[in-house]
C-alpha cells in the first residue's frame, strides 16, 4: 500500500469518527465535503482583525477564524498573481510550475493536472467565478479546458485590473457588459462585434484604471457584484451533490475605484488616511461581507456541516500602509518581494462539526499543498499526479497533528525581475535577490527579518542550494 494511501485511510477513519460525534450514523461511512476555495487578490497578511489588523472591520472573517482553524505560518504559491494560482490549481512550487512569469498570456498546458480536473474525475461540480489567469480564451489554459464545467469572471488577469470592463468571460466566451461600453468611448454595438474575435479581446483588455475612481451610482455594471452572484447561484445550484466552488475574487487587487452606493464605503470615508487606503479597506470589508453571506447560504440551504470553506490571499499585499492598515504587520516587504510580507498569506478553514473551533495552527503550508488536501478529503488521492509538490494538510484539519507531514524546505523562484528565491526551511528563512548571495533569517526570533545571520549559517545556504538544484527544473519557453 502506498504512502498515500495508508494517510487517505486513516483520515478517512478520523473523518468518519468526527461525523458520528456529530450524530451521523457510523454506518454511513464518512461523507465527502462540498468544497468553497475563495482565494482573494493582494490582502495582506494583517489585513484581518483575526489576524492583528486595528483598522479594518472583518467581522465574518473573523468569526469563521474563531468557529474554524487560523493558520499562522501558511504561504502563498509565489508573490504575484499568475504563477502564484499556477502553484495553487497544480500542486507544483514555482520551480517546477508551467507560468512562472506574470505576464497574464501564458497558458499553463493541456498536461498540465488541475484541482479542478482532479475532483470532476471523483465526481464533483466544479465551477469558478473570477479571476483565472493561466490562460485567455481559446488557449490550453483556458479554464473550461482545465477542468471546470464552469468558469465566469476574467481569464487574462490584466482584464481584471478594472472593476467596470466592457465584458467578462463565460465559458470561453464574452458576457457583454453594455453599460459599461461608454467608459472605454465605446458604442454597445462596437462592443458586440469587436468581441466576436480574441484579438478583440486582447484590445479591450483594459492595462490600468481606465476609469475614475469614484464611479456613481447608475447604469454602469460593477463587475465583482455580478461574479460575486455567480457563486453563490452555483452553490444553490449544486447543493445536493459535492461540488467544488472556487472563488478566485479579485478584491482588492487594485484599481481602487467602488461605486458610491457600497455600503463599506461609508465605514471609511471619513478616515484621516489616503484615498488608496480608504478603497482598500472598503474593498476587504466588502469581501468580508460577501463571505458572510457565503457563510449565511450554505446554512439556509443545511449544507454548512459537510462544506469545506477555505479563505486565502494569492500573494502579500499591494501596498503596506504603513501607518493607515499597516497591512503587512510586523512582516517585512509587500507584493513583488520573497520577503514574508510579499508571500505569506491568512488561511482560513472552516469546516462545523469537523474542524475544531478556535485552533490556530502554526503549522507551515503553501498553496501547493492544496491539491493533495482536497483530494485527500474527497476521496481522490489516487488522481492525484505524482510529481506534485504539495502534502495533503488533512490531518491538521481533522485535529490530528501529530501524524502530520512535514515539508523539509517550501520553495520560491522569480525570475522576471531579477533572480529572486526565497526557502523556508524549519523556523529558517532564506532569500536570494541576485545569484549566489544569501540572506538568513531565523523566523522564530525575527519575523521581520531584519537580522540578516547569513554569516553564521554557511550549512543552510549550502544544503538549499542543493536542495534547489535537486528539486527545480528550467521553465521551458517564455511562460
Amino acid at each position: 500500500m502506498s504512502s498515500r494511501a495508508m494517510i487517505l485511510g486513516a483520515s478517512l477513519v478520523l473523518l468518519a469518527a468526527a461525523l458520528a460525534c456529530r450524530g451521523t450514523p457510523a454506518s454511513a461511512g464518512p461523507e465527502r465535503p462540498n468544497i468553497v476555495f475563495v482565494l482573494v487578490d493582494d490582502m495582506g497578511w494583517a489585513d484581518l482583525g483575526s489576524y492583528g489588523s486595528k483598522a479594518i472591520q472583518t467581522p465574518n472573517l473573523d468569526r469563521m477564524a474563531s468557529e474554524g482553524m487560523r493558520f499562522t505560518d501558511a504561504y502563498a504559491g509565489h508573490t504575484v498573481c499568475a504563477p502564484s494560482r499556477c502553484a495553487l490549481m497544480t500542486g507544483k512550487h514555482s520551480g517546477h510550475g508551467t507560468v512562472r512569469a506574470n505576464a497574464g498570456t501564458a497558458p499553463i498546458r493541456d498536461s498540465d493536472v488541475t484541482i479542478a480536473e482532479v475532483l470532476k474525475r471523483a465526481g464533483y461540480a466544479t465551477g469558478g467565478f473570477g479571476k483565472w489567469g493561466l490562460g485567455t480564451m481559446g488557449s490550453e489554459g483556458a479554464a473550461e479546458r482545465q477542468g471546470f464545467d464552469t468558469f465566469f469572471g476574467y481569464y487574462h488577469q490584466v482584464h481584471a485590473h478594472t472593476y467596470y470592463p466592457p465584458f467578462l468571460v463565460e465559458d470561453g466566451k464574452p458576457f457583454l457588459l453594455r453599460g459599461n461600453a461608454g467608459i472605454y468611448g465605446l458604442e454597445a454595438q462596437e462592443v458586440s462585434s469587436d468581441l466576436e474575435s480574441l484579438q478583440a479581446y486582447k484590445r479591450l483588455s483594459p492595462t490600468g484604471p481606465f476609469v475614475p475612481r469614484k464611479i456613481p451610482a447608475g447604469d454602469y455594471q460593477f463587475s465583482h457584484d455580478l461574479v460575486f452572484e455567480r457563486t453563490l447561484d452555483f452553490i444553490r445550484e449544486h447543493r445536493d451533490r459535492p461540488f467544488f466552488c472556487y472563488a478566485p475574487w479579485t478584491p482588492p487587487h487594485a484599481a481602487y475605484h467602488l461605486p458610491e452606493d457600497e455600503p463599506a464605503v461609508e465605514a471609511y470615508r471619513d478616515k484621516p488616511w489616503s484615498d488608496r487606503a480608504k478603497v482598500h479597506a472598503a474593498f476587504v470589508s466588502m469581501v468580508d461581507r460577501h463571505v458572510g453571506e457565503l457563510l449565511k447560504l450554505l446554512e439556509e440551504l443545511g449544507i454548512s456541516d459537510r462544506t469545506l470553506v477555505l479563505f486565502m490571499s494569492d500573494n502579500g499585499a499591494s501596498n503596506r500602509f504603513e501607518g493607515e492598515l499597516d497591512s503587512s504587520g510586523p512582516l517585512r516587504g509587500a507584493k513583488r518581494s520573497m520577503h514574508d510580507g510579499g508571500i505569506r498569506s491568512p488561511l482560513i478553514a472552516h469546516w462545523p462539526g469537523v474542524i475544531g473551533s478556535g485552533v490556530v495552527s502554526d503549522h507551515v503550508t503553501y498553496t501547493p499543498d492544496m491539491m493533495p488536501t482536497l483530494a485527500e478529503l474527497a476521496g481522490a488521492d489516487e488522481l492525484v499526479p505524482d510529481d506534485v509538490d504539495g502534502l495533503s494538510i488533512a490531518p491538521t484539519l481533522l485535529g490530528h497533528a501529530e501524524r502530520q507531514e512535514r515539508h523539509e524546505y517550501l520553495y520560491w523562484e522569480w525570475d522576471q525581475r531579477g533572480r529572486q528565491r526565497a526557502v523556508r526551511h524549519g523556523r529558517w528563512k532564506l532569500v536570494s535577490d541576485k545569484p549566489g548571495v544569501w540572506q538568513v533569517f531565523d523566523l522564530e526570533t525575527d519575523i521581520a527579518e531584519s537580522n540578516d545571520i547569513a554569516s553564521k549559517h554557511a550549512d543552510l545556504i549550502e544544503n538549499a542550494d542543493a536542495w534547489i538544484e535537486a528539486n527545480r527544473t528550467p521553465p521551458v519557453g517564455r511562460r
